[in-house]
């Protein structure tokens, strides 16, 4: 019945764009998609790179997502530790899942991400 993952929100608290662009766009190099006229007066953005897309939509009584997260498949595991390190973002290593090497990191609103690479 499913296909596909079509994306992922995030809830993040409002006047969060700006750091939240600077991070997703400019740290993760994802691209920002416009949303749709009636969406966009809400707050918040949204983000897309290859097939995946994380919506991030203000909450009143925002609290990060500290458990729940996406897991974002990335083409060099170490290249993006090396970036979000130089951001200033601390990614935690985590060898707990086979066939897999990943960290955890918070992006800059507290929500969790969770970025993993095959394993060799």
């Amino acid at each position: 019945m499913i296909a596909a993952l079509h994306h992922v929100q995030l809830a993040v608290p409002a006047g969060s764009e700006p750091a939240l662009r600077a991070f997703y766009g400019g740290v993760l190099g994802m691209a920002e998609v416009p949303k749709p006229p009636e969406l966009a007066a809400r707050g918040g953005c949204w983000f897309r790179s290859g097939g995946c897309e994380l919506h991030l939509g203000v909450e009143a009584d925002f609290r990060p997502a500290r458990k729940a997260h996406p897991a974002l498949v990335v083409r060099d595991l170490d290249a993006l530790a090396a970036r979000l390190a130089e951001a200033g973002v601390e990614p935690l290593w985590d060898g707990a899942f086979p066939g897999y090497r990943r960290f955890h990191a918070h992006d800059p609103v507290g929500n969790r991400l969770e970025f993993l690479q095959a394993a060799p």
